[in-house]
């Protein structure tokens, strides 16, 4: 079984498929020692480690180069944050997901926002690249290359339950493997979008939306941690770094 192979069947397993989310290759050797079954990025937690706002404000050359240095060192399945593709027109952003299969990645996060707006794409222009991706996968050899189509309804759109509804729908129908709706937290609307959607969902850790027991009960495949962890490492490094100043000691370095 190759690592594509591998992580559809963490889709399918009857556990909920845990995703620690790296931002380098420290945090992913971490995640992978602490047993994550795989491994993704986080466009954000990339783009603020190295100083840049979220947003695609990054080459994606350095997105990829971060996927690399992760594929190339663990033995994990490896799914790539790209954000809405990293590219103005349908081929540029074909052709970026085509690098991140060669390099060994087994699967994408793609979103449906506007980059330099507020609002979500229209959604005929979404399902129209998401089956060009598809289509461009399978002719190069990357069959079962998981597609993880995010909606920001639940983060942008006045009627998100039914948006996310007609949007899955539609995404599923033009080659995505699964949904990511991040924002959605409500029990009985995660039952509704399952039961109306033919395709393993998604969300994103939220406070009170934590325990993958639970998550395995409504039917979730899949729970993200987003930038989460790198929010949490970056201000226990604060703490220190202040407090080993503030003493003017060191000690904290080595309890």
């Amino acid at each position: 079984m190759n690592r594509i192979q591998e992580f559809n069947a963490l889709h399918e397993s009857n556990e909920v498929l845990l995703l620690g989310n790296a931002w380098d290759l420290l945090s992913a050797l971490s995640l992978e020692k602490a047993g994550f079954k795989a491994i993704g990025t986080t466009s954000w937690g990339v783009a603020k480690s190295l100083g840049y706002s979220d947003g695609e404000m990054i080459e994606f050359a350095i997105q990829q180069n971060v996927v690399k240095m992760i594929v190339d060192h663990v033995k994990i399945p490896v799914t790539a944050d790209i954000e809405s593709g990293y590219g103005e027109d349908d081929q540029t952003i074909v052709d970026n997901v085509l690098k991140l299969a060669d390099l060994g990645a087994s699967g994408i996060n793609i979103e449906d926002s506007l980059k330099n707006q507020a609002g979500l794409k229209p959604l005929d222009q979404q399902c129209h690249l998401l089956s060009k991706i598809r289509t461009a996968l399978e002719k190069n050899g990357y069959q079962g290359f998981y597609i993880n189509a995010r909606t920001d309804t639940y983060l942008q759109n006045q009627d998100p339950l039914n948006e996310t509804i007609y949007r899955a729908k539609a995404y599923v129908e033009s080659g995505a493997s699964g949904i990511f709706v991040p924002g959605l937290k409500e029990d009985d609307e995660i039952r509704v979008i399952i039961s109306q959607t033919n395709a393993p969902l998604n969300i994103m850790s939220l406070p009170g939306l934590t325990s993958c027991n639970k998550l395995k009960e409504l039917g979730v495949k899949r729970l993200s941690i987003g930038g989460a962890l790198y929010r949490k490492v970056n201000n226990l490094l604060d703490h220190c770094a202040a407090q080993i100043y503030e003493s003017q000691d060191t000690s904290i370095l080595f309890n």
